[in-house]
């Protein structure tokens, strides 16, 4: 696998203006080894993974140089056991020398920006996960130039990754997000403007950090219009930020500050029953852009004409 090898993917990413983001995929492959990949104690399988990962570096660093535009190169693995290990920090350090060995390939730092993403279990790893929240929070807190990413599916349901955010802008210069809808932990829905997704875009927003948090959304749903899917789920994040956009945060820190909490309250309160929505549709009038309610017949059109021709 070479960089040439995506020459097609640059074509499109340089015609449409847009940069290019990369996930060296770590699963679904016969070189997995007892569902083991940069974490296996058998080093043919660690050393095919190594390599695997050094490549994708340098494909990540073609679409940088090719398109002007920063690389996001994402490394999670589902490395871990179904049942009890005996050994919990033997595959982490295997782990670690083994995203050491991915980043010591050459890249321009500047460009190319990888970062480690955890999770909290797996279908099949239900016990024990090698690359934990706190593996790859310390790995990037380590070593200069990797970023945390966070997926808010991959968490217990009672941890919530808006209020991560913050806590971690503490520390880290940058840091990167999977936006998702996990129903029932890691599922993937379509992205809706719900709480979690709201609170997310306030604490980007109100932290000013909109240059320090790469931004992705992650979701599918094979069992409706994929294209509606989509639009749905941009569109809601792209909703939660303009509302964060529009929120008066200097006024309500102030009032937190002094311990006003019962005003803080009432406004908080307010502050949900704007017309938010006229905002909205403005925004997409000046982006040419179909308001809410205007989009969804060219879609059914769309899969009738051209998706239904495509089975």
């Amino acid at each position: 696998m070479r960089p040439e090898h995506f020459a097609r993917w640059v074509e499109f990413a340089k015609k449409h203006n847009m940069g290019l983001d990369f996930n060296p995929t770590f699963f679904s492959h016969n070189k997995v080894k007892d569902g083991l990949t940069l974490a296996s104690p058998d080093e043919e399988t660690r050393r095919f993974w190594i390599r695997h990962g050094r490549a994708c570096i340098r494909i990540s660093q073609y679409f940088a140089q090719e398109t002007g535009i920063p690389c996001v190169m994402n490394i999670w693995t589902g490395d871990g056991y179904k049942d009890i290990p005996a050994d919990r920090m033997g595959p982490r350090l295997r782990y670690k020398d083994s995203i050491e060995q991915i980043l010591s390939e050459p890249y321009d730092k500047n460009m190319v920006k990888p970062c480690v993403e955890s999770k909290v279990f797996g279908i099949g790893v239900e016990s024990y996960t090698v690359g934990s929240a706190e593996f790859s929070l310390s790995f990037a807190a380590s070593h200069e130039g990797c970023m945390p990413l966070m997926d808010n599916g991959h968490y217990h349901p009672t941890e919530m990754v808006s209020d991560k955010i913050p806590a971690m802008l503490c520390f880290y210069p940058e840091l990167a997000l999977h936006i998702t809808r996990p129903v029932r932990w890691d599922s993937d829905h379509v992205v809706l403007f719900d709480d979690e997704t709201k609170e997310m875009a306030k604490e980007i927003v109100r932290n000013n950090a909109l240059d320090r948090v790469y931004m992705a959304l992650d979701y599918f749903d094979a069992g409706i219009n994929r294209i509606a899917a989509w639009t749905v789920g941009f569109r809601s994040w792209q909703k939660a930020l303009l509302s964060a956009l529009c929120t008066p945060y200097e006024k309500l820190k102030k009032l937190q500050d002094e311990n006003n909490m019962t005003e803080l309250m009432v406004i908080q309160e307010e502050l949900k029953m704007y017309p938010i929505g006229e905002i909205w549709n403005e925004y997409c009038r000046q982006c040419g852009a179909p308001e809410d309610g205007c989009w969804l017949e060219d879609v059914k059109k769309y899969e009738t004409e051209v998706l239904a021709a495509r089975g």
